[in-house]
């Protein structure tokens, strides 16, 4: 089986990046073929809204997002990791998503099981809008939302690496990866 982790922070290494590594884990420890995206890594343009993916099925632009649509067609579930900028999403995120338009008439998420990471600067630094964000995405893309603990995984972090001193956050990744991974499985059948 396949899973997606979607790295939507712009930094590398980024807490965002190292909860989502955690997180996929317990994949890797099922042997799962783990698929890890970072958009630090890559380039995806923001959606021009030019409707030429519903005339051919396919982007008019030339970027990375290919590697997206190949990935969500591929996966069985997937897990995505944004920091919080301006309360919600990083820019490179929100390109993401809204490109996955392109492809809404297969779609090729719909029926997967999918699982959100925030992390903020502070305890109000949109955690919450960015999970709301990611999954009312996942809803519209007719993916089915898998909690960690609570919901979607929020932590506060201010300088790179401060995750790695939170075993309760790396711990709530894991079970984050174990709920969603659980849940891919039993819609498979295995």
């Amino acid at each position: 089986m396949n899973v997606l982790g979607i790295s939507g922070t712009p930094r590398k290494n980024g807490n965002s990046d190292i909860l989502l590594q955690h997180a996929l884990h317990p994949f890797e420890e099922a042997s799962w073929e783990v698929n890890l995206l970072r958009l630090s890594e890559l380039t995806v343009k923001p959606c021009q809204a030019c409707e030429l993916c519903t005339l051919h099925g396919s982007c008019a632009i030339d970027d990375d997002m290919h590697l997206f649509y190949d990935a969500f067609r591929r996966c069985d579930a997937f897990i995505v990791a944004t920091p919080t900028y301006s309360r919600n999403v990083s820019a490179q995120l929100l390109a993401v998503m809204d490109r996955h338009y392109a492809v809404k008439q297969e779609p090729p998420l719909a029926g997967k099981p999918g699982g959100a990471i925030a992390v903020g600067r502070g305890t109000c630094g949109g955690q919450t809008i960015a999970i709301n964000a990611i999954y009312n995405w996942m809803r519209s893309c007719g993916s089915i939302c898998v909690p960690g603990e609570l919901n979607g995984l929020t932590a506060v972090a201010d300088e790179p690496g401060d995750v790695l001193k939170q075993a309760k956050r790396l711990r709530q990744a894991r079970v984050l990866g174990e709920n969603v991974m659980h849940a891919a499985e039993r819609f498979r059948g295995t």
